[in-house]
């Protein structure tokens, strides 16, 4: 395969998209850690550009060090599940690197999960160690158990760790996806998920790794999103990342971010998107702006173009799968309502109900074999079976491809997409079943124009309790406590009964038709 500007790159620097695809084969070597692929840079080459107030330089020979001496105190066993709790930063990079260099598996936690959201993971992945910030660290104290490891508090010096010799199908990373039944499940994914998802982030860059490239992010590095989306793929080319603590998004934060580093190249939510928007905050001098969890309509392009001189490049992917689609303007030419075209790799078909691609509007669906699959769900092999119609692995979205450009229709299941983040509505509902007062709980995720949705709760109460706002207001502060800031319901209503089936399973798509009269009665 020949390569772009960066000698580590997948996608050659020109061609048509047909080439592209036509072109292109999986070639995974027998040895592969993420570690050393992420590090074989020049020492004194910039990684990471951390931000902080003002910007400075983290060279791969610093990030290389970082990595060792943390993979010393960690003392992994092989195949042993780590947790990394923390936020952007060139310690959050390392914690990463470490655990794959000790052959273990890495598990990225939010940090605006609650106790009860933490638990779960850290239980159901028998976590014992977690990487942490001093943040983190607080967040932790209920865990008495657990060994908690602060690099802020200074590690002891140490020579070179070797890397224990992995291959691409060893695994590496569990990252938790948001599940409509149930507890959220793990995507168990091995050492080629990084090479499976190069392609597609160079797509969506105008084929990212070209002189002078440098990659940002608002999204945290905790989810999918952020790591394999933008941090490990810019490590890997030799892009610096910038790495900025931004707790709020904030569009007069984010420009000044972007002048002071030198970013070019970004990866904005619909939400931020939306945001800088809605500010009337235009942006010079990027070379590409990628957008992933939702579709772009028309306005929101031309926009685009009006604020940064470029089209916004759409892509698509999930945990399980990701970056299976893009768009890419150096390519063809958006289309409205389209999340682009399938990544070369990746054979991207509507298939019926027998799993026969069809012409018509059917399940999107991803062929076995894709380098950015997963290996499969952490300790659930029935879950991992149910994803897959025979060669394909469902996402659970509908969509039609017209003239190879796939279009989203819908999603199949209950999976709330809010400013960004997939959101499982069981998860809320088992939290707010805990409080005293709830005897039903249904979550959905009800229309908003700046979030795409926002979580809504509707409740039946115990028959000895009153609606009130006080109760809706604490509800959502022991929602919001339990599981995460970003998923607790914005908006809760108090109902008599929920619509449920004869089997007692919450009927949410009667739910929805509630919310969406909401938005359709005259204020």
């Amino acid at each position: 395969m020949t390569t772009g500007e960066s000698p580590h790159a997948l996608l050659p620097p020109s061609g048509s998209y047909e080439d592209l695809r036509a072109g292109f084969r999986w070639t995974f070597p027998a040895r592969l850690n993420m570690a050393d692929q992420c590090l074989a840079h020049p020492a004194d080459a910039t990684a990471i550009i951390e931000h902080d107030g003002s910007p400075h330089a983290v060279t791969f020979g610093d990030l290389a060090a970082m990595t060792d001496r943390l993979a010393h105190a960690l003392a992994a066993e092989r195949g042993e599940r780590v947790a990394v709790l923390r936020t952007q930063s060139a310690w959050t990079a390392a914690a990463h690197l470490a655990v794959w260099k000790s052959a273990a598996i890495s598990i990225p936690l939010f940090k605006l999960f609650g106790p009860e959201a933490l638990a779960l993971r850290l239980t159901d992945a028998g976590v014992r160690t977690v990487i942490a910030d001093p943040e983190g660290r607080e967040m932790l104290a209920g865990f008495p158990d657990l060994r908690v490891i602060v690099p802020e508090d200074g590690l002891p010096e140490a020579g070179v760790f070797a890397t224990r010799e992995t291959g691409p199908e060893d695994p590496a990373v569990i990252i938790y996806t948001s599940g409509t039944t149930g507890a959220p499940k793990g995507a168990l994914h091995g050492h080629r998920v990084l090479t499976g998802h190069l392609p597609g982030v160079e797509m969506s860059h105008d084929l990212l790794g070209q002189p002078g490239d440098c990659l940002w992010t608002p999204a945290d590095w905790a989810w999918i999103g952020g790591l394999f989306d933008v941090l490990m793929p810019g490590l890997a080319l030799g892009v610096p990342v910038v790495a900025a603590r931004m707790p709020k998004f904030d569009p007069a934060a984010v420009t000044r971010l972007i002048a002071d580093c030198g970013v070019r190249n970004i990866f904005f939510p619909p939400t931020a998107l939306k945001m800088l928007k809605a500010a009337d905050v235009g942006v010079p001098g990027l070379r590409s702006v990628a957008s992933g969890g939702e579709t772009l309509g028309a306005e929101m392009l031309d926009w685009g173009q009006r604020a940064f001189g470029l089209t916004i490049n759409e892509f698509y992917g999930q945990t399980e799968c990701n970056m299976v689609a893009s768009s890419a303007a150096s390519l063809f030419p958006a289309r409205p309502g389209a999340i682009g075209k399938a990544v070369p790799g990746f054979d991207v078909q509507v298939v019926d109900a027998a799993g026969q691609p069809t012409a018509g509007e059917g399940d999107i669906a991803i062929r076995r074999g894709a380098g950015s699959m997963m290996l499969g769900y952490w300790n659930r092999p029935e879950a991992t079976e149910e994803k897959f119609r025979g060669d394909w692995m469902l996402t659970g979205d509908r969509g039609v491809i017209e003239d190879g450009y796939i279009r989203f229709v819908g999603r199949d299941d209950d999976v709330i997409t809010s400013a960004g983040y997939r959101i499982g509505p069981s998860e809320i509902e088992d939290c707010l079943l805990k409080h005293p007062a709830v005897a039903q709980a249904g979550v959905i995720g009800k229309p908003d124009q700046l979030r795409t949705e926002i979580v809504k709760a509707y409740i039946v109460l115990r028959s000895d309790v009153q609606p009130t706002d006080e109760l809706a207001a604490e509800l959502q502060a022991h929602a919001r406590r339990l599981s995460a800031a970003h998923s607790y319901p914005r908006e809760i209503a108090f109902l008599d009964a929920l619509p449920m089936t004869v089997t007692g399973k919450v009927m949410r798509r009667e739910l929805r038709k509630l919310a969406e009269a909401e938005i359709e009665e005259p204020t």
